[in-house]
């Protein structure tokens, strides 16, 4: 297949998209393709998410089972685990995890496994998306040597194969802004690999947006999620200042947040959760290492954002000692275990470091959260509890770590005796229990 043969392919909606990984990423991206008209395969390791998915069970928030079970019906959408089908794609979309491991680097194994899988199928004038996050560099110096060898040959990229970075840019829970209508970062390893690439989103998305480079594109998620992640934690120790001065910090962000310009409010909270803030800055601070150069904003960033469970634990301490009581055999009930409002998602959620210190402590800890009925701690699993009247009258202390749209907060601030709230969701609201504010 030649380059021109892939662009009118995808001119016509007669290019196979496929896409692994069928996350919070990939499932989004694939129904997204599926609905303007092409056949896609979801490929992933996992064969429960592919079984209920085949079932027409979404486990992904931002898809409805009605959304899934349309493309379905139309045969638009393949799940599957068999990556043999991988040879049927004119385009394939890799859209695996990228954590860090235990020591803070970068773990591309995922990226690297995903790419031999490819590599073993790749097909004359596919076009390769990476989209997981990733440090500068990763798509030419990881992926595209192995590509190049595959099968033993000698392919050449721009011409043999297509080969891309395009950032996700996923907001889970949003209701404003989902993979649609998302403006599309596009950077090609040659110029023919992004004019493909371009193509093939903008038949799906409202938007694309091309760069010079792959690396060029991977660096502009780094700078997104980065942009956040220190301002996050300078409203963090904004917050810890104020506390020490007598000021209501949420009071100063909404008035400076009144000036139109010069200013973007950023809010404190108890630490950062999710798979992109807490993780993607720090695969540039890693990547600034090897070339013997420090990411220092990111680094102190990251020390203060990493302090704020603590922090919220010692308001917890703090609150039970001016009871007479101590953290250990207080009960205390964690309220909302997801990373964010509103959404499943416990990855990288503070409230583990929250429940894990008090645990430590020796509190007796439990949760609410309507939308994750159970959690595995290092030290245990936890099931979500109903939040009952009696449930908060028998908490000593009960602490917002998500305030979720669901969650009855008017019960908890009627019967728990005392609320550090770290989300600010008890503004205006009437209670009896004593509140500790962030």
């Amino acid at each position: 297949m030649t380059h021109k043969e892939l662009l009118d392919r995808i001119a016509t909606r007669n290019a196979t998209v496929a896409v692994l990984g069928l996350g919070y990423v990939g499932l989004p991206l694939c129904l997204a393709f599926a609905e303007q008209g092409f056949d896609v395969i979801g490929l992933d390791i996992d064969a429960r998410r592919v079984e209920a998915l085949q079932k027409g069970k979404s486990y992904v928030d931002d898809i409805t089972a009605d959304q899934l079970k349309a493309q379905l019906e139309r045969g638009k959408f393949k799940p599957t685990t068999d990556f043999d089908e991988l040879r049927k794609a004119h385009a394939v979309i890799v859209c695996v995890p990228t954590p860090l491991n235990k020591s803070g680097d970068p773990d591309i194994s995922y990226i690297v496994n995903a790419t031999l899988e490819v590599e073993k199928r790749l097909q004359p004038g596919q076009l390769i998306i990476l989209e997981s996050t990733t440090y500068p560099g990763t798509t030419v110096e990881v992926v595209l040597p192995r590509l190049a060898e595959a099968q033993g040959k000698s392919w050449k990229v721009g011409k043999d194969f297509f080969l891309s970075f395009s950032p996700e840019r996923i907001d889970p829970g949003s209701k404003k802004f989902t993979v649609r209508n998302t403006p599309k970062v596009v950077g090609g390893v040659t110029d023919k690999c992004g004019e493909a690439t371009s193509a093939l989103y903008a038949a799906a998305l409202e938007k694309v947006v091309p760069v010079s480079s792959a690396t060029a594109a991977e660096m502009v998620k780094i700078l997104e999620n980065t942009f956040r992640m220190v301002n996050i934690g300078l409203v963090n120790e904004i917050a810890i200042l104020c506390e020490r001065l007598g000021i209501d910090v949420w009071e100063v962000i909404d008035a400076a947040a009144t000036k139109p310009f010069g200013f973007l409010p950023f809010y404190p909270g108890p630490g950062l959760g999710g798979h992109c803030i807490p993780i993607d800055p720090f695969y540039l601070s890693w990547k600034m290492r090897t070339l013997h150069t420090k990411a220092r904003f990111i680094e102190l960033a990251g020390e203060v954002n990493s302090a704020m469970p603590e922090f919220i634990v010692e308001k917890v301490a703090r609150g039970l000692n001016d009871e007479k009581k101590a953290v250990r055999g207080s009960k205390v009930l964690i309220l909302g275990f997801a990373y964010k409002r509103d959404v499943s998602d416990v990855r990288e959620s503070p409230a583990f470091d929250i429940a894990t210190k008090l645990h430590e402590r020796g509190a007796e800890v439990s949760y609410h959260d309507p939308h994750a009925a159970e959690v595995t701690l290092d030290w245990g699993k936890l099931k979500s509890v109903a939040l009952t009247a009696d449930a908060c009258r028998k908490a000593d202390c009960a602490v917002i770590v998500t305030d979720h749209t669901a969650m009855d907060l008017a019960t908890v601030l009627e019967h728990c005796p005392l609320v550090v709230d770290s989300r600010n969701a008890t503004k205006g609201k009437p209670a009896k229990a004593r509140i500790l504010k962030l």
